[in-house]
């Protein structure tokens, strides 16, 4: 077939797939227009005509809309480019679709109400920004203008909820509960407590940080009474515990007597709230991080043995 070969619209429908009214649509906007016409009027187009009607199918199928379609045919714009920018702009539909099919699979799964689910749609469709945002005002909120341990406002401020775009429906519950959380002002109120005891006890001198060790040493002396079924008030807890108050004393150098155990119950209490460790259970799940063991069982079994000895 030679250069001078010259079709019709049907000729082109039959080659392309395309319909009649289609490729008439695409001539009369010029962007695929005719090369000659027949004696009897009829269009007529070149082979140069149909490579340019087959790209703006191809342009079209991929999702291109006639404006940019035309910058490309008038070399206004290169494909490179145009493939590029709409390469990006399908990320962000990807992102979206898999964000609302993530939130329809947790909706099925727990049984959303309508209200719910338009709660759930709004949460997850925050950007990073905005979802770091409402954490670090609630960290603001709750310790800001005091002098708290700043080891753990830095832990606070540097553990932020990192949505994956595609995320499980679980990550989606996590998210949408750890929202719920940091507004609920009950909650805010407890954290708030705890760090103003927290400036208090700076105030005072302490300059402990976070005690990694400390836990530790209770998570194995409790962890032990606990799986040996010993009860925090029994005769045969006062080993654990007087093990313990000698650790903390030297610890927080302090004498290891009665006040010590007054004032480790207090702490105790005030940072006993179980929805601060759900905080860190709910963020760790959003992150796709291991989900520590909850701690509440060692803690409580400690608080109740100081408690059955400081009455």
């Amino acid at each position: 077939m030679d250069g001078d070969t010259l079709f019709t619209i049907g000729d082109l429908a039959r080659r392309t797939g395309l319909t009649v009214k289609t490729i008439r649509f695409y001539s009369d906007s010029g962007i695929v227009p005719p090369t000659d016409r027949s004696p009897a009027g009829y269009r007529l187009y070149d082979l140069g005509a149909l490579a340019r009607l087959d790209l703006v199918r191809t342009l079209r199928e991929l999702g291109l809309d006639l404006a940019v379609v035309r910058q490309v045919l008038d070399r206004e714009v290169s494909v490179p480019e145009v493939a590029a920018a709409h390469a990006d702009a399908l990320e962000v539909q990807i992102r979206v679709l898999r964000l609302r099919r993530a939130v329809l699979r947790a909706v099925a799964e727990r049984g959303s109400t309508p209200d719910e689910m338009d709660l759930m749609h709004k949460l997850v469709k925050l950007s990073d920004d905005e979802r770091r945002r409402l954490i670090t005002d609630f960290v603001d909120d709750t310790f800001g203008g005091l002098d708290a341990n700043a080891e753990f406002v830095d832990m606070m401020r540097s553990a932020m909820p990192e949505l994956p775009d595609d995320p499980e429906p679980e990550q989606v519950d996590a998210w949408v509960e750890l929202a719920e959380l940091t507004q609920d002002p009950d909650f805010r109120a407890a954290v708030r407590r705890m760090a103003e005891y927290q400036a208090a006890e700076r105030a005072g001198g302490d300059r402990t940080g976070l005690h990694h060790d400390l836990t530790e040493a209770v998570r194995d002396h409790v962890g032990r009474a606990l799986a040996a079924d010993i009860a925090p008030a029994s005769p045969e807890a006062a080993v654990v515990v007087d093990s313990l108050t000698a650790r903390c004393a030297q610890t927080f150098d302090r004498a290891d007597d009665a006040d010590l155990r007054h004032w480790l119950l207090a702490r105790l209490e005030i940072a006993g709230d179980p929805r601060a460790e759900r905080y860190w259970h709910l963020l760790s799940v959003i992150n796709g991080w291991p989900v520590p063991p909850s701690l509440a069982p060692v803690f409580g079994w400690f608080t109740e043995a100081l408690r059955a000895r400081s009455s």
